[in-house]
This record gives structure tokens, sequence and C-alpha cells, in this order.
């Protein structure tokens, strides 16, 4: 079964602490109705910790118990256990899953990492200013599988959070065509001219391939009517230049200092993720 895709934090977590005690991974396998997570949701329950989350409440920490249980006897071979979320759980969603309890350890850790580790949301940042690192941190716990590209290579800290790649770029448009296919695109560097240039590379790529996702420059109102100019003398028509988001941010949310944009700009980015995503509703 494919897993839904997590932070990459938790998976880094789990597979370390895999490396040194055995555990449970519970998953929901199928739904019915209203339920708190989807297919594909799992944690990773061990004697002491949890890390993941298959939506909180009674259905979480009874699995935790059974994992646990589990644990304690040494249980080989995956269980699968049907729930209707009901009063006998505190829990009025109404609906019903079913979920797995398959017990791992260190032996499985690599092809874990693979059928754990995959399918992440492509971003590519550009910009390593103090926007930019903030934005990091704040796409960081989420589930996006961040570049993070600039031109001058010593701009980046020498530590990275996990499942974070750097990527120095001169010129920095050059980067935008090795994009992984359906990426979302934030565009905030040094420079106006680098931004100008980034802009025209990814309008290029839509008007060939229209192969990347939500497409967002920082900025002004006034920025943009000026960059929209230029970019129209470049031959990119209206309909191309719409694929612009300019300012970026959730509208409606204040504030200009680089952790209210970051804040700003990772909610944006989820509404455009779950806007392509069938059953995004959560339930509790």
């Amino acid at each position: 079964m494919s897993l839904t895709p997590h932070p990459t934090a938790d998976l880094h977590t789990f597979l370390c602490q895999l490396r040194g005690a055995p555990a449970v991974l519970v998953s929901v396998r199928e739904t019915r109705g209203s339920v708190p997570r989807g297919v594909g949701a799992w944690m990773a329950v061990f004697d002491h910790t949890v890390v993941g989350t298959i939506g909180g409440g009674q259905l979480e920490w009874n699995a935790i118990r059974q994992a646990r249980e589990a644990l304690a006897r040494r249980a080989v071979g995956t269980v699968v256990q049907s729930v209707t979320l009901g009063p006998s759980l505190g829990q009025c969603c109404g609906g019903a899953l079913s979920l797995a309890y398959e017990p791992v350890d260190a032996t499985q850790a690599d092809a874990l990492a693979q059928r754990l580790g995959a399918g992440g949301q492509p971003v590519a940042l550009f910009g390593g200013g103090h926007v930019g690192r903030a934005i990091v941190q704040a796409l960081a716990p989420l589930p996006f599988e961040l570049t993070w590209i600039d031109s001058r290579d010593e701009v980046f800290p020498e530590t990275l959070p996990f499942g974070v790649r750097a990527e120095h770029s001169a010129p920095v448009q050059g980067a935008v065509p090795g994009l992984a296919a359906g990426s979302h695109v934030l565009i905030m560097s040094f420079s106006h001219a680098e931004d100008l240039d980034i802009v025209a590379a990814c309008l290029e790529r839509l008007r060939r391939t229209d192969d990347l996702g939500f497409v967002g420059l920082i900025g002004s109102r006034t920025k943009w009517a000026t960059f929209r100019r230029r970019l129209g003398e470049r031959g990119f028509d209206d309909a191309l230049l719409a694929r612009i988001t300019c300012p970026i941010g959730l509208p409606g949310i204040a504030g200009k200092e680089p952790a209210v944009i970051a804040a700003a700009v990772a909610a944006q980015l989820l509404l455009a993720q779950n806007a392509s995503t069938p059953g995004s509703s959560r339930a509790r």
C-alpha cells in the first residue's frame, strides 16, 4: 500500500529511532465517510515514543495501546483492524476505517525509506535572503520536497533542515528547466533583475510544457505592474502572465515580517495543494 508523504523530519526521526529499537507501523488502509485522516496516513509506535499521527483523539490513543501490546508480545505479521468512529470512541465523525498494524525493525529501514519517502509536493524556492530563510523553516515540517536555489553559493546556512536541498545556479534562471514536473515555484531573489529572469524562465516553461504548479513572486502590485509590462514586451501574453501570483501570501494576512510572510506563503501553498488533491477534507 502506498502511504501518504509525511514531513521529511517525521520520516528521518522514525528511521533514526528504528535503528535502535523495533516499532509497529500503524497506517490507515481503508476509509468510509468522515474520518480524521485519509488512506495512507501513518504513525510509528515505539515503546516510549510515537512518530507521526493517524488523526489524534481516542482512535489514536487506542491504536498506540494496541501497537505497544503487539511490541510487548513480539508480534509478527500485519494485522488489520476495523474501527467505527462512534460514541464508544468519543468521536462523532460518523465514518469508519481500517488500520493496519505492521511490526518493523532496523532490517527494513531502507525499504521503509523508499516506501514512505516518495511523493511529496516539490517546491522550488529562489532566494536565500531573510524571507527565503523564514520560508524554508516554515515549509520544512510540511509535506513538501523543497529545493532552495540561489546564484550566491555562500548564502546557504551550513546546516539545512532535513529534506531541504540547496542548489547553486548561475545564472539563477538556469535552474528552471530542471525543476521537477508539477513544482510550485517561489521567487524572491536578491535583485529585481534576477526575479524578472526567473519569472520569464517559468513563463517560457509554462508556454512549452505547462508543467509547473503555483508560481509566486514576492513584491508589491507596483512591482508586478512593471514586470508585467516588461514581460509583455518579451512576448508573453495575458493568459500566461495570469499564471503568476504577485504579491504572494494568503490574502488577508497582514505584516511584512519574514515569519509572517512565511506563514502566509505556507498557507497559500497548502491551499493550492489541497485544491488539486481529491478528498482533502478533515474530520475530528
